[in-house]
């Protein structure tokens, strides 16, 4: 009789603990799970982030304006001028944002103090004007973004055959991968929530980016 009772209440006690571990592996899973994807946005973000458009001009026309690094005055003070514009550049893409309005029309923006000021929209201003306010994390990133770029520019092959030749070709090729790697990884840890101009709403389901 008392082994007839005891074997449902020993069921009933392995399947509470089943459960149990369940619940932990659950629990695990979704915390790895959510771990990866802050991972993998942040990844993903690093492409609004770094001034890959201001390289990618600044790839193109640095071979025509230093003339394949054989300078002259001419081509060292255009290449100069060239290098101020794209590091301009570089900082103004930092401030852009993205927002819809209540009626669901896209604006585009650079960030202020005071809220977004849109190119397109006039007074249009979106839902919370207070969550595209220009902040000091703004600045940490253009900071980054911008010492990232002149890193890259300073070391192009054409730019340091034109102005410093002497320099060692080991510099050239480490440095910049160096600061790259560090710049992103910091881009990760400390990430912004600008959109940028022509990624109106990447990630914008995920609660690691999300305006708080």
């Amino acid at each position: 009789m008392d082994n007839s009772l005891d074997q449902p209440l020993v069921e009933i006690y392995k399947h509470e603990s089943d459960q149990s571990y369940l619940r932990d592996d659950d629990t695990d899973e979704s915390h790895c799970i959510y771990l990866m994807n802050s991972i993998l946005s942040g990844t993903a973000r690093l492409n609004v982030l770094l001034p890959s458009a201001t390289i990618l001009a600044f790839t193109i026309f640095t071979p025509i304006l230093t003339n394949d690094g054989k300078c002259t005055p001419l081509n060292r003070w255009l290449m100069g001028s060239f290098l101020v514009l794209s590091a301009a550049s570089c900082l103004f893409f930092t401030f852009t944002d993205s927002f819809r309005t209540a009626t669901g029309r896209l604006y585009y923006g650079i960030a202020t103090f005071r809220g977004i000021w849109t190119f397109n929209g006039g007074r249009k201003r979106p839902c919370m004007p207070s969550d595209y306010r220009l902040r000091w994390m703004d600045l940490f990133h253009a900071s980054l973004s911008l010492f990232a770029y002149l890193t890259f520019a300073a070391l192009h092959g054409d730019v340091v055959a034109c102005y410093y030749p002497g320099l060692p070709k080991k510099v050239t090729n480490v440095v910049p991968l160096v600061v790259g790697f560090i710049v992103s990884v910091l881009f990760v840890l400390f990430p912004s929530r600008r959109r940028g101009i022509g990624y109106p709403f990447l990630l914008q389901r995920d609660a690691f980016y999300s305006r708080r």
